[in-house]
C-alpha cells in the first residue's frame, strides 16, 4: 500500500483504449492511493475504441491540479480529443508545473505536446506520434519506459507493468519537481 494518501487523476475522454485506462486505475488504487477519473464538465460516461465505459469521477472544471500527485492519460484516439479541451490542457500543465508526475502512453503524449510541457524532454510513446514529440522539441527513445523528472511514458499496453511500477515508485519517493 505504498501509495497510501496519494491521489492520483486519470484523464477520460470517448476513444480511449480500454487498457491504458483501466490498467493504471486499477494498479493505483492496489497501491493504496486515491484515484478520480477526470472528464470535461457535463460528461457523466465515455467510451472505449470498443465501446467499453468509464464512469467520471469529477469534471475537470471542479478540482484543482494542486490536489493531486499525478496525472495519467491513457492512449487510445482520446487523446486527439483531449488535446482540444484547454481545461484538461491546464490542468496538465499545472501538475506539470507543480512537480508532480504527469504519465503517458501510446498517442496520449499528444497531450503533454500540447500542454507544452515536452521541450528539452527525453520521452517515448506509441512510434506514429514521434515525429509530433521530435517537432515539439523532445527526445524520443525508443523504450518501454522512459522517465525524465516528473515526466514518465511509455509505447503501447506492452509496456504497462514497467509503466506502473514506475508511476508507484516515483510517487512512493515523493514529489519530483520538473
Amino acid at each position: 500500500m505504498e501509495l497510501v494518501g496519494k491521489r492520483i487523476a486519470i484523464l477520460a475522454e470517448d476513444q480511449f483504449e480500454e487498457l491504458e485506462l483501466w490498467y493504471p486505475l486499477l494498479r493505483m488504487k492496489e497501491a493504496g492511493a486515491e484515484v478520480d477519473v477526470v472528464g470535461m464538465p457535463g460528461v457523466e460516461v465515455y467510451h472505449s475504441k470498443h465501446d467499453y465505459p468509464a464512469r467520471v469521477d469529477v469534471a475537470v472544471d471542479e478540482v484543482s491540479a494542486d490536489d493531486f500527485d499525478a496525472v495519467i492519460i491513457p492512449g487510445g484516439y482520446a487523446p486527439d480529443r483531449m488535446r482540444r479541451h484547454q481545461p484538461l490542457l491546464d490542468f496538465v500543465r499545472r501538475i506539470y508545473e507543480n512537480g508532480a508526475v504527469v504519465a503517458f502512453i501510446c498517442h496520449a503524449g499528444w497531450v503533454p505536446i500540447s500542454a507544452g510541457i515536452v521541450e528539452g524532454k527525453q520521452v517515448t510513446s506509441f512510434s506514429a506520434i514521434k515525429d509530433d514529440l521530435v517537432n515539439a522539441g523532445a527526445e524520443w527513445i525508443d523504450e518501454e519506459v522512459v522517465q525524465d523528472g516528473n515526466l514518465i511514458s511509455s509505447r503501447t499496453p506492452v509496456d504497462l507493468p514497467v509503466f506502473c511500477r514506475t508511476i508507484i515508485a516515483t510517487l512512493a519517493e515523493g514529489h519530483l519537481l520538473a
